[in-house]
């Protein structure tokens, strides 16, 4: 991005106070400062809504559902290879037994 370094931020003001004059400044300032909140408790209370409506049709719900299932892979790949020397047991216990 373009960046502001003093020089550019001094012919600013200097353009603004120019144009305006300095006692207009001050109300610009704060007409602007009130147009900023304005718009920053707009953008929350949209957030808020689209908080508020994804809670409601339970999207939140499953999405956190999603993520607090207890995924190990240790403990599947585990219990996977007990089945298997079970199953290798099974098929070797009359092999050994004839040795």
């Amino acid at each position: 991005m373009f960046g502001i370094g003093g020089g550019e931020i001094f012919f600013i003001i200097l353009v603004i106070l120019m144009l305006f004059g300095s006692d207009k400044v001050p109300e610009m300032a704060r007409s602007f400062a009130k147009m900023m909140a304005q718009l920053k408790n707009a953008t929350n209370d949209i957030k808020n809504e689209i908080q508020k409506s994804a809670e409601e049709s339970g999207v939140v719900k499953d999405i956190k559902e999603a993520l607090d299932v207890n995924i190990n892979p240790v403990d599947d790949i585990k219990n996977e290879v007990d089945k298997v020397k079970e199953d290798i047991e099974d098929i070797t216990g009359p092999i050994k037994r004839q040795m």
